[in-house]
């Protein structure tokens, strides 16, 4: 089904209006956008995702099978969330305590993969391009261009703009873009 505003959803899936959906979008079956929620021009949700009512997506996110989008998340445009991936929006949860007014901003920057399985505790920010591995837990901030993997998840390498890890040297194979390491961040050479 389509509407007028050019976006698709399957018939399985729920749209609670109003909510904000791009031209291009694609809401795969089984998945329930709550009322308020903002998704980008050519995002796509995978099979049940659900998108919570203050969550922001931006254009051509890709999201994966089995993901929620949590009160709290904005993921910027071009990112990458891989199957079942997790986020989370309170640190100390309750099921008796009410902790609606504790949820905790998690940001996913420009750019950024997040593997299957990860998980992304709340209050950290996935730098831009930044790659989380399969798996990961991220209890910190992940700096720009990152690829962080493990539990806790740490740096092990740095990654390209394109998508690539890069070398030792810090120039892409791929795409030949070059970077330099300056207190711990990873800036592009032009």
């Amino acid at each position: 089904m389509s509407d007028k505003r050019g976006y698709f959803a399957r018939e399985t899936a729920v749209v609670d209006e109003p909510c904000e959906i791009g031209a291009g979008a694609k809401v795969w079956h089984f998945c329930h956008l709550m009322q308020g929620c903002r998704v980008g021009a050519r995002t796509s949700l995978g099979q049940n995702v659900f998108v919570a009512g203050s969550a922001v997506l931006g254009s051509n996110v890709k999201v994966q099978n089995n993901v929620s989008i949590y009160d709290g998340v904005t993921v910027e445009d071009d990112a990458f969330l891989g199957p079942s991936m997790v986020f989370t929006n309170v640190s100390t949860p309750r099921s008796a305590v009410s902790r609606k007014d504790a949820y905790e901003p998690t940001l996913v920057r420009r750019g950024a993969t997040i593997g299957a399985n990860a998980t992304i505790v709340c209050g950290n920010t996935v730098g831009a391009h930044a790659f989380v591995g399969a798996g990961a837990v991220v209890t910190g901030d992940v700096p720009d261009h990152a690829l962080v993997l493990g539990n806790p998840a740490r740096r092990a390498g740095w990654m390209c703009r394109c998508g690539a890890r890069l070398a030792e040297s810090l120039r892409c194979a791929e795409c030949g873009d070059r970077y330099r390491e300056v207190a711990g961040a990873l800036e592009q050479v032009s």
